[in-house]
């Protein structure tokens, strides 16, 4: 029976009312985490009040 790991990261995001990721920053941490074998599961915001987002969360699985 596989055994699994998870990992989940939280990018901040940025301007007045939240809801702008830096693509470039986020681009770089996924490709990162799937060098190290870490493949990306989920990807989701976070609602901050009245549909602004304020973080995004990626959940990572590998094998233990």
């Amino acid at each position: 029976m596989d055994r699994w790991q998870y990992q989940t990261v939280r990018f901040d995001l940025k301007g007045f009312m939240g809801g702008i990721l830096d693509l470039d920053a986020f681009q770089t941490e996924l490709n990162s985490l799937g060098a190290d074998g870490w493949e990306l599961v989920s990807c989701f915001d976070t609602n901050m009040s009245q549909g602004q987002s304020r973080y995004v969360i990626a959940v990572f699985k590998r094998k233990y």
